[in-house]
């Protein structure tokens, strides 16, 4: 049987006290239904509600922002006829104006389950909007592509808040939108008026892949499940000089710089004796962002064994093995970054300076994954148990 997603049961599970409201909705590429009908033409043809404006998160309502840290505008679509909104602008909370003529904000994102991409943080600033505006919220869940049983990485220290992790949550975080939405309520909003549309068949050991569902790009740098699945390490390569990939047919899976020697990296890393992954050696020439032009040795990381496969400690392997090989040519990258104009990248990143610091120090990795494994399973037994909605 395949997922039923939050779109796909709008109609059916729409809240009865809504019935007619006027809904601004918050959507990208990815807001389709089983069938990859978008939210916009599903919204725009029910007798439910009166759909008067839309909302867009980083990279654009229509996904059309290749890179990170690039603004896009608001305009009116022509085919509905109605104001879209850009919370990836000169703000990235829907500002009163914006709030005026709706009742209530529908929010259907595609999230990759890494507290580093932003449209769950998009999704707690519009909560905050709804509730100093008094309107109510309804999010319609969709998977997390990682499953929602596996946790890992550092849980964010809130001196290192910023729009890549504004509240405490593991950075594979194992949860749904909706559930955390209702951690979000709970813990910082709870006079929110808050609705959540959970999905039908959605087990927590499900991969996308495992759904039935049609992968489409939630951004442009996120291309199919393989880039979810090392997401939550790789995007720490955005807080240094080594390339994610970007540039490349398979970002985050492809990594490198141009004084990257491939087998000896490769030879470090697999001192670390990393479960359920393979570093094939490469060179690539990324056609923009870091490096571009230039030839780059890296490797391709190929996850032979995903239920295994750590890809956060993965991903703090590579920093370890590039700041060990190459001291006097890896480098932190510096601010600003994702409106952060003080802290460094990587500190945002991972939400704490520690891992920088024990990378610095030649801490050992394992020693490392030990600390952030006792975060994790503080916040699951304090926080996050509480506000899992699927078994």
């Amino acid at each position: 049987m395949s997922v039923k997603t939050g779109l796909d049961l709008f109609e059916k599970e729409w809240p009865k006290e809504l019935t007619g409201a006027r809904a601004g909705l918050v959507v990208h590429p990815a807001s389709v239904n089983q069938n990859l009908s978008h939210a916009v033409e599903l919204f725009s043809n029910s007798g439910k509600i009166k759909l008067s404006a839309l909302f867009g998160p980083q990279h654009g309502i229509r996904g059309e922002t290749q890179d990170n840290m690039i603004e896009w505008k608001g305009f009116t679509d022509e085919k509905a006829g109605i104001p879209v909104y850009s919370l990836y602008s000169d703000t990235r909370k829907p500002s009163p104006s914006m709030l005026k003529n709706i009742d209530a904000l529908v929010i259907d994102i595609q999230d990759v389950g890494s507290r580093y991409y932003t449209f769950i943080w998009t999704m707690e600033l519009c909560m905050q909007a709804c509730l100093e505006e008094n309107r109510r919220i309804v999010i319609l869940d969709r998977p997390n592509p990682l499953g929602g049983s596996i946790t890992e990485g550092t849980v964010l220290d809130m001196q290192y808040a910023s729009f890549v992790g504004q509240r405490p949550l593991p950075v594979r975080h194992g949860m749904t939108a909706g559930e955390i939405a209702l951690y979000l309520k709970d813990t910082y909003y709870p006079q929110l008026d808050l609705h959540v549309i959970p999905m039908q068949g959605w087990k927590r050991k499900m991969f996308f892949d495992e759904t039935c569902l049609p992968w489409v790009m939630p951004s442009p740098n996120m291309p199919a499940i393989e880039t979810a699945l090392v997401y939550p390490g790789m995007c720490l390569l955005e807080g240094t000089n080594l390339s994610e990939g970007r540039g490349t047919t398979r970002p985050f899976e492809i990594f490198g710089a141009p004084f990257i020697d491939p087998d000896a990296m490769i030879k470090k890393l697999n001192s670390y004796k990393l479960p359920g992954v393979f570093f094939r050696p490469m060179h690539f020439q990324p056609t923009f962002q870091k490096h571009a032009g230039r030839l780059c040795g890296g490797a391709q990381i190929h996850v032979t064994e995903r239920n295994i496969f750590k890809p956060f400690k993965t991903g703090v392997a590579i920093l370890k093995a590039a700041h060990k090989l190459y001291p006097g040519k890896f480098k932190w990258k510096q601010p600003p970054y994702e409106y952060e104009k003080k802290k460094l990248p990587i500190d945002i990143l991972a939400g704490t300076d520690r891992l920088r610091r024990d990378i610095e120090n030649g801490r050992s990795l394992n020693d490392m994954e030990k600390r952030w494994r006792e975060e994790c399973d503080r916040f699951n037994r304090s926080v996050r148990k509480r506000y899992l909605i699927y078994k």
